[in-house]
């Protein structure tokens, strides 16, 4: 495959910047070529190969772009050109939310590091104990059999996102109430089995409940209402 599994994982993470990279990775290839104007069968394929690839990715996020793939015929050249021009637009049309992306995610970095801007501030202690449980729910959800793969590897996929952005200082709770999320469906696919995981992902919501809560200022010991709510289910 001209795109590693590691690209891949990462393109379905994210969809937008993914794209973007696949179109530039694609394009540079091409203008590599000896000669370019020239198109060899094994040319030919790596380029159905790789639009194809852009093609799933934007249907499977119904992402709106103005370029329509091209419809293969029998002449080589002419195929080649209409999918250069296809990753062309692609790229054109993604490229300036790419952009945006990249710029909103320097702000939430630096809002974070910014002592004067909003953010949860978690103790040392939630801090280390949250680490220590993501550990716990990564190992619990890779020894799982009952799993499907490609759900487990999703999983594993936010932990490792959720750890890599997880500072005593964050700027949103989204991926944390995400894991929530995520622990609900596994709960409705493993039942019972699933509750190693589940224990710990509640434990993780407490922890950031009331740091949420402490931050926004709620009286002291306020609980979750949905975290009570699931207890006495």
């Amino acid at each position: 495959m001209f795109f590693e599994q590691e690209f891949i994982n990462w393109v379905e993470d994210n969809p937008i910047e993914g794209l973007v990279k696949a179109c530039e990775k694609a394009l540079a290839w091409q203008k590599e070529l000896e000669n370019p104007e020239v198109w060899t069968e094994a040319e030919h394929e790596h380029l159905w190969e790789t639009s194809t690839f852009v093609q799933l990715v934007i249907e499977a996020n119904s992402l709106d772009i103005d370029t329509e793939a091209p419809i293969a015929n029998t002449e080589i050249d002419e195929n080649c050109k209409n999918l250069i021009e296809y990753l062309k637009g692609v790229h054109k049309s993604l490229r300036a939310e790419a952009t945006k992306l990249k710029i909103s995610s320097y702000k939430n970095r630096y809002n974070t590091a910014l002592k004067k801007s909003f953010a949860y501030e978690f103790s040392q202690g939630d801090l280390d104990r949250v680490q220590v449980l993501v550990n716990e729910i990564r190992s619990h959800i890779t020894e799982n059999i009952a799993l499907e793969e490609d759900h487990k590897r999703r999983l594993l996929k936010r932990l490792e996102n959720l750890q890599s952005e997880f500072h005593k200082r964050v700027s949103d709770l989204d991926r944390f109430w995400g894991l929530v999320g995520d622990a609900g469906v596994v709960l409705g696919k493993l039942g019972k089995d699933a509750k190693p995981i589940v224990d710990r992902v509640r434990e993780v919501a407490e922890i950031v409940w009331k740091t949420q809560a402490r931050t926004e200022e709620l009286p002291s010991g306020a609980q979750n209402p949905m975290l009570e709510h699931d207890e006495n289910a």
